[in-house]
């Protein structure tokens, strides 16, 4: 229609004039209409070919908006960002470094869920979640992993007077054998770690409560209630009702490691934000590391 001619139509989208022909026919047989008619050495569209021509801007509009939309090029990319960690990363290991992403990529809409390891990996298998900063031993099948830092868990029991500064004890099993403790739930990958680590040491716990809210369980332990077992980085709040111990030779150690899909078709995105992620946990880690006293 826009160039009269079989011809330069064809050169147009570099198709010979001979398969040009034929899609008319074929789309003029489909359609049960004549869509063009001659008129001297010219191509007159029919009305039902203009109608047609309505309708197919409409449909080649929707067919870019589409490729756009599912472009993988990070730049463009203006799809929903599915961002999933657990609280306790976020409240002590992500402020800083989740600025610095905003900055970085300020167009991106970006969502943040707060989850355990077990429901991060669900999500993204499922490809609810495109990235997520999850705990390590877990079963990693189907995911592409990122390692970030390791983080030790320490044995805490309530203190009769305010603590400051830093120290982590040694705790003896016995102590262990002959204290309550507040725990997370039994379905989750951190009770799994703390129950493997009872076992270790050969350590039937009593376990008298159940949170699966990290602050939830220290405020309890300084409260008097028992003993617990919390990661290192959500202890260090100053003052505090509560002293840190690990058991000697026996250190209980969770690795963080960003997590997404092992798919054939990886968002650009998603590895882009996951390898700046890793950069910036990687380099807070070691300054951490760098700076810490030896309990």
């Amino acid at each position: 229609m826009e160039h009269s001619s079989i011809t330069r139509a064809a050169e147009k989208v570099n198709l010979s004039p001979g398969a040009i022909s034929l899609q008319l026919h074929n789309l003029a047989f489909e359609l049960r209409t004549d869509l063009f008619v001659k008129s001297g050495k010219h191509l007159v569209p029919t009305p039902a070919a203009k109608l047609l021509a309505e309708k197919a801007k409409l449909l080649i509009r929707q067919v870019r908006e589409i490729e756009q939309e599912f472009e993988n090029d990070v730049h463009t990319d203006a799809r929903p960002f599915h961002f999933a960690t657990g609280a306790t990363a976020l409240i002590h290991t992500l402020g800083r470094p989740l600025r610095q992403l905003r900055k970085e990529f300020p167009n991106v809409s970006m969502q943040v869920t707060v989850s355990a390891t077990e429901e991060m990996v669900a999500g993204l298998l499922e490809r609810r979640f495109d990235l997520a900063l999850i705990s390590l031993p877990f079963p990693t099948d189907g995911l592409k992993i990122m390692p970030l830092y390791d983080e030790e868990l320490l044995i805490i029991r309530p203190a009769h007077k305010e603590v400051r500064g830093w120290h982590v004890g040694s705790m003896p099993v016995p102590e262990i054998e002959r204290a309550s403790f507040l725990l997370y739930p039994r379905r989750s990958n951190m009770r799994t770690m703390m129950n493997d680590f009872f076992k270790d040491i050969s350590v039937n716990a009593r376990v008298i409560m159940e949170a699966d809210d990290t602050e939830a369980i220290k405020q309890l332990v300084e409260s008097g209630f028992g003993y617990s077992i919390l990661p290192e980085l959500a202890l260090r709040n100053q003052p505090r009702y509560f002293q840190a111990f690990r058991v000697p030779e026996r250190r209980m150690i969770r690795k963080q490691a960003l997590a997404m899909a092992d798919s054939a078709h990886p968002r650009a995105l998603t590895w882009s934000i996951a390898q700046f992620l890793q950069s910036a946990l990687t380099s807070a880690a070691a300054s951490r590391s760098g700076s810490r006293p030896q309990g």
